[in-house]
């Protein structure tokens, strides 16, 4: 490297020569002038110190929002740099770019780099929902009520504590008294509002449990005294931890003469929460949902750690929020329950929702009743959806219809492209699956549930059941009854329908019948997968196990004809039966595979003859036997088929 004055040096990394020379005397090289040069030890010197120093302010940096459509003219704009100064930089890098010229997201970076400024590209879309979710003043936020997720087990008593706490009746309408979806409930205290998430306690909802997770402040993790901590507790703590929430652990079931306490709390602490009274952070309540016995401690833990969190929203600003669940409803169409974290939802807004735009026509709080709008932490049902959104969308408020409309019609184009894009090519290991595609069954479905988030968790616990003898194809999978149009696609396709939650639309079932469709309806999860496992195990090759019945042992042949050949035989063990299957043995190698022709005592035939008996024999299609040859009679027992 060769020697360089301090005022090229400055030209070229954009600064003031005052600003090296400062450099220079604060890592001890002092008395240099602009026109000075700089050795080479000096230059590494300051280039060390340099990219330190940028690294630490870029850290600092809030990141560079620019869309990914952005000219060298705006960016030079945005980053406080002349334009020109910024074409020479590009023509340095080989880019030849005009001031109206956009540049890639790889310039863009590397533009935003050298400068020391971190970057977030944008796509135009998303840039016009950055505008409208602007940063709020801390001056505009007001306390919001809190979000508490009721989770755990299956049967430990959720939904009987909810309804305990806001005095209905909703276990009663579950089938098998189970939750089948996510649930947002308002409930009014004497210390102002919370709101509860009930989310279901089957393995097979954890993708729901992981959405209740991720919009709640606080979880309300409900263990069985009598049961203790079971396999879906631990999901929902690993849960809960990701999201980063604390946890108020409800000790269910006091009631029962089998309940186990200081065992509970044990097995609390060896999955990291250490109750409070054992020197721990973990708030642990005693409750009996049944008899309702200590539901005030519970709601009072429960804001202690709420009022800890200081939550805190903006109320006076376009809505944003998450999609708890969605459904098609037969009166109102596809709907879906928003929790708002910020904002206010109002009738009449337009908002975008996934690859889709609206304009919200109602809105409904958890007990049905009509509601003009809904603020910060409160869910609200919207209706206006074009389509059933998915659980965990984002819903946001847009302040234009146009660009509702326009940033919609993208999302879909992108969306296509990438179903388009998703085409598995070739490999060597499908085309081997492609050779013994004659060994493989595949058993197609079709799946209809009352929300998307049951049809998911369906589809995911189904696609579980894999096997390389057979295999489940989901061909379709939709909210509503099972129409006209499911059946006509199940017979094409050969298929079964699945039925979740839901009953047949008009005709349906008439169709079906005649088309000879098997559709299927259950209102329990784990019933539908254990009846989809017996069918696929239905379709497994079928697999024996060779059972011995007994030994024979040639000791004399007689050759009745050239053909017909007689064995003479003592049998060693078991007993050898007329309908047995047989291998045939010589110096311990197997000579012959097929069955008995003939099987006698003297001269009667017979039936089978037991250990310790002679008989006389002959085999089908087989005339090659020798003395010393030994006889193996067994069947084979199909065994039960498993994937």
């Amino acid at each position: 490297m060769g020697k360089i004055r301090i005022y090229q040096l400055a030209k070229k990394l954009s600064v003031s020569s005052r600003e090296i020379i400062k450099e220079l005397e604060e890592l001890g090289v002092a008395g240099k002038k602009p026109m000075s040069s700089l050795e080479e030890a000096e230059m590494e010197l300051l280039s060390e110190s340099l990219a330190e120093k940028k690294k630490a302010e870029a850290k600092k940096k809030p990141p560079l929002v620019v869309e990914e459509t952005i000219t060298v003219n705006a960016l030079a704009k945005k980053l406080n740099i002349a334009a020109n100064h910024l074409i020479k930089k590009l023509i340095e890098k080989g880019i030849f770019a005009s001031l109206n010229q956009s540049l890639d997201k790889d310039t863009i970076t590397w533009i935003a780099e050298e400068h020391g400024c971190p970057v977030k590209i944008l796509s135009e879309e998303e840039a016009v929902l950055d505008s409208e979710d602007t940063e709020d003043d801390p001056a505009s936020l007001v306390p919001r009520p809190p979000v508490a997720t009721i989770m755990g087990h299956v049967d430990h008593g959720k939904t009987t504590l909810l309804d305990a706490i806001r005095e209905t009746r909703v276990a009663e309408k579950e089938s098998g008294g189970i939750t089948q979806h996510i649930g947002a409930y308002e409930v009014e205290l004497p210390k102002g509002k919370v709101i509860f998430l009930d989310t279901p306690g089957h393995e097979a909802f954890t993708a729901m449990r992981a959405r209740g997770a991720q919009v709640t402040d606080v979880v309300v993790l409900v263990v069985a005294a009598d049961d203790g901590i079971m396999p879906q507790t631990i999901e929902a703590i690993d849960h809960s931890k990701a999201a980063g929430v604390p946890i108020v652990i409800a000790i269910n079931k006091i009631d029962k003469p089998n309940a186990r306490l200081d065992r509970i709390r044990q097995q609390l602490m060896e999955h990291g929460l250490i109750p409070e009274e054992l020197g721990g952070k973990t708030l642990c309540v005693e409750v009996s949902a049944i008899e309702k016995r200590g539901l005030d401690n519970l709601l009072e833990a429960l804001l202690l750690e709420a009022e800890m969190l200081e939550l805190k929203a903006n109320p006076n600003r376009p809505a944003k929020g998450i999609i708890i669940e969605a459904q098609l409803d037969k009166g109102k169409g596809p709907v879906a329950t928003v929790l708002i974290k910020k904002g206010t939802l109002r009738v009449g807004d337009d908002f975008i929702c996934g690859s889709f735009g609206g304009k919200v026509r109602a809105l409904f709080n958890d007990k049905g009743e009509k509601v003009e709008s809904a603020g910060p932490s409160i869910p609200v049902e919207v209706s206006g959806m074009p389509e059933v959104p998915h659980a965990g969308d984002i819903f946001q408020v847009v302040s234009d219809e146009k660009k509702v409309k326009e940033i919609a019609s993208k999302r879909q184009l992108l969306n296509r492209e990438k179903n388009l894009r998703e085409v598995r090519h070739l490999t060597l290991a499908d085309l081997h699956a492609q050779i013994e595609e004659g060994k493989v069954k595949e058993l197609p479905i079709i799946i209809k549930g009352d929300t998307r988030g049951s049809v998911e968790a369906l589809s995911d616990s189904l696609k579980q059941l894999i096997s390389d003898k057979v295999r489940l194809k989901i061909i379709h999978a939709g909210t509503g009854a099972v129409s006209e149009s499911d059946v006509m696609l199940a017979s094409a396709s050969n298929a079964i329908i699945l039925g979740f939650h839901i009953k047949s639309g008009p005709g349906a079932l008439e169709l079906a019948e005649v088309e000879k469709v098997d559709i299927h309806f259950y209102n329990i999860i784990y019933e539908a997968i254990s009846e989809v496992k017996k069918a696929l195990e239905g379709l497994l090759e079928p697999e024996y196990k060779r059972v011995v019945t007994g030994k024979v042992e040639v000791r004399q042949v007689f050759h009745i004809s050239k053909k017909d050949a007689v064995a003479g035989s003592y049998v060693t063990e078991g007993k050898i039966a007329r309908n047995s299957k047989i291998t045939l043995f010589r110096e311990g190698k197997s000579v012959y595979e097929g069955s008995i022709d003939t099987l006698r005592r003297f001269k009667d035939d017979v039936r089978e003859v037991d250990a310790g008996y002679e008989c006389g024999l002959t085999l089908t299609d087989f005339n090659d036997i020798r003395e010393g040859d030994i006889i193996e009679a067994y069947y084979l027992e199909e065994l039960e088929r498993k994937l």
